[in-house]
């Protein structure tokens, strides 16, 4: 065991060593040694439709829409789906097929920045190739590749765009269409297909963008291969020295997201090729330019800056203002979790986005909203009143929990957390409209749920039995702090704004609220649970009390419990989240030595080549785990940063930044979009 933990550190170390010796500009990650026996793609995303990257030229991983869900594969209950793979090619020189065993000198490369995914390489004496593709920032549903070939000596190309169905996808129509007008001709490839179960359509169309006036495009052909894949494809000559441009734009859509799926894919698409490329990437930069006006700057630390960029280009490209969305723990980089929605949206990627873009942030409680009545059904049928949140959400509401997992049945604390993000947003924004119309709604209804969902055994022991613990390997326990805290917060927090709003509150509520028990070890260590012993845990419980609740506030007794349970958390097997906890209590203690230790390894040792996404767990290979990116921006801005959520609003206390880093500035804060310095 010794050795294993040894052996995954030595293995962190090395790889963080290898890729800092190029790594250190700050949006720009580069991979320029891929070896597509380890290969972990990284996602171009817009908060809608994700793409992700592949070792192989000319090819994306998959194509995931948000919102896309269906029964099927596993565990009876409903997973994303892939879409069509719309931006996958091929390219052919002088009749010979490109491909990974025929070109030299390939590169890879992220800019965070503006949100650009470029590949290159040469292809031997006779070309030099580079394509770039964008989720659109600015058109939801839209994605776009940009190719440019340089001819070394006169060649003649054929290009083709391949529109391809994934293998559980059943009905697949394609269609190939014409549109003439006097200024523009539009090609457009499209397909349409059901989901496994036949519960939505799901749509695609693209179109080739050509640098030529109108007339003088090329000639384009239209190949069936079958059923599920077709194509359209032209050809061209250029000379030695010129450079050739040409784009394809695509649009992804389903019937979760739109009424008439099929003409919407194409209308989209239409409006993307009249706009043109240049553009199209115009305002996509100009998109994102605006969201970078909410940053985090640390200067002193090259490495440190370019991964918290990369966390915080991560978190904003799997969320979008105007939705009714929230992200899974893998946010829109592939089928991870089945897309589910987990206290991983609430807790942990949520207040990040709530300091930075509020109305980003608004889209995940819209989300959780809209599905208040699916929580009060979800209640009612386990016997209690108000809300119950799922475990696990997909798109309806429900639970859906695979039935082996007990936290479905027992994790009922997730129903605090959305209490708890509701509350925060209001907090931040101050509006009392929205606080009226939706969060009282979801605050009301979860503060019914406790008071029905305790076990009144007598003073202080308004007992909640029975539940699967924030340290999930803690099941079937009772009492468990973290549980018990966020309960008691979501009581009081339904007080709170009940009188912010002139309702008389349920007396109810503060009566449980005061008899809820919290009770500590022999040592002064608040317990995890009732029959806690000093066991391992897997992840951060009793600290959650010192923070995002504000139960504990005694710096002593955060030190206490700090300082015990950070020690009872392995090396391996547990969420980055945990030490982004640490990392952010040693910093509001004034340790910044401690803070810097775990920010470090909340991340390090969970990074994966060639881009450095971050696995779940140290040693993982489940990227991009957004949870654990949202955690450690937590630790950033409210650990380091010292910002904290009051009803009041963003206030500051007090923190320590490590030895290592000269300065740390925050940008865009809240409402206001301030700016705090930090030295």
């Amino acid at each position: 065991m010794i050795v294993n933990k040894l052996k995954l550190v030595l293995l962190g170390l090395l790889f963080c060593c290898e890729t800092t010796l190029y790594a250190q500009d700050q949006w720009i990650i580069k991979a320029d040694k891929i070896d597509p026996a380890n290969y972990y793609g990284v996602t171009v995303a817009n908060g809608m439709i994700g793409v992700v990257s592949s070792p192989e030229p000319f090819k994306v991983k998959n194509v995931v829409l948000a919102g896309a869900y269906d029964l099927y594969g596993r565990g009876r209950v409903s997973n994303f789906l892939n879409s069509f793979n719309l931006l996958n090619m091929y390219l052919e020189i002088n009749g010979t097929r490109i491909n990974a065993t025929n070109i030299s000198n390939f590169k890879q490369q992220l800019d965070m920045q503006h949100a650009a995914f470029t590949t290159s390489f040469d292809y031997g004496d006779e070309a030099t190739i580079k394509y770039t593709y964008y989720s659109l920032r600015q058109l939801p549903f839209t994605v776009l590749m940009d190719v440019e070939i340089t001819a070394k000596r006169p060649i003649n190309v054929t290009a083709a765009s391949i529109l391809e169905a994934p293998d559980d996808l059943k009905e697949v129509e394609n269609y190939y269409n014409e549109i003439d007008r006097p200024h523009v001709t539009l090609s457009l490839l499209t397909s349409t297909a059901k989901s496994p179960t036949g519960k939505l359509q799901l749509c695609a169309s693209n179109t080739f963008l050509f640098s030529e006036p109108h007339g003088a495009e090329p000639r384009i052909i239209h190949e069936m291969w079958d059923s599920n894949m077709h194509l359209m494809k032209f050809s061209k000559t250029i000379a030695a020295g010129q450079t050739y441009r040409y784009g394809v734009a695509g649009s992804s859509i389903t019937s979760a997201h739109d009424a008439d799926p099929l003409n919407q894919a194409e209308r989209l698409t239409i409006f993307a090729k009249l706009e043109g490329m240049d553009r199209l990437i115009k305002n996509h930069n100009k998109a994102w330019d605006t969201l970078w006006r909410s940053d985090i700057k640390i200067e002193g630390d090259p490495q440190a800056q370019q991964d918290v960029h990369s966390m915080l280009y991560h978190l904003y490209s799997f969320s979008r203002a105007g939705t009714a969305l929230s992200p899974s723990p893998m946010g829109l980089s592939g089928l991870g979790y089945n897309g589910h929605v987990f206290w991983d949206a609430d807790l942990w990627m949520f207040p990040a986005l709530l300091v930075l873009h509020p109305e980003i942030a608004k889209s995940l409680i819209e989300y959780r909203f809209q599905r208040l009545d699916a929580a009060k059904q979800n209640a009612f049928t386990r016997g209690y009143k108000g809300a119950m949140y799922p475990w696990e959400s997909a798109d309806k509401g429900v639970e859906e929990t695979p039935v082996w997992a007990l936290s479905g049945p027992l994790e009922h604390h997730i129903t605090a957390d959305v209490a708890l993000a509701a509350w925060n947003y209001f907090c931040v924004t101050q509006d009392k409209q929205w606080l009226l119309e939706k969060g009282w709604p979801i605050l009301s209804a979860t503060a019914d749920f406790w008071a029905s969902r305790v076990e009144r055994n007598g003073v202080g022991h308004y007992d909640i039995k029975d539940v699967v613990a924030a340290d999930e390997w803690a099941e079937n326990i009772d009492n468990d702090a973290f549980t018990n805290a966020a309960a008691i917060e979501n009581l009081n927090d339904a007080i709170a704004a009940a009188k912010l709003l002139g309702i008389k509150p349920d007396a109810e509520w503060d009566l449980v609220a005061q008899n809820i028990p919290l009770s500590k070890l022999p040592n002064g260590v608040t317990r995890e649970f009732d029959s806690y012993n000093g066991e391992g845990i897997k992840q951060a419980d009793v600290n959650l009390l010192a923070y995002p609740l504000h139960t504990i506030t005694d710096a002593a007794q955060v030190k206490k419990d700090l300082e015990y349970y950070d020690t009872r958390i392995p090396n391996a097997g547990t969420p980055a989240m945990t030490q982004g906890i640490f990392a952010l209590l040693y910093a509001r203690l004034g340790d910044g030595d401690k803070a810097y230790h775990f920010f470090n390894d909340a991340y390090q040792p969970n990074l994966n080549p060639p881009f450095r996404v971050i696995a779940e767990t140290k040693g993982g290979t489940n990227p991009y785990f957004a949870t654990g990116a949202g955690g450690i921006i937590q630790s950033l801005l409210m650990g380091f940063g010292g910002l904290d959520i009051t009803p009041e609003g963003i206030k500051q206390v007090k923190s320590k930044l490590p030895k290592q880093w000269k300065s740390l500035i925050i940008t865009g804060v809240g409402v206001d979009k301030k700016t705090y310095i930090l030295k």
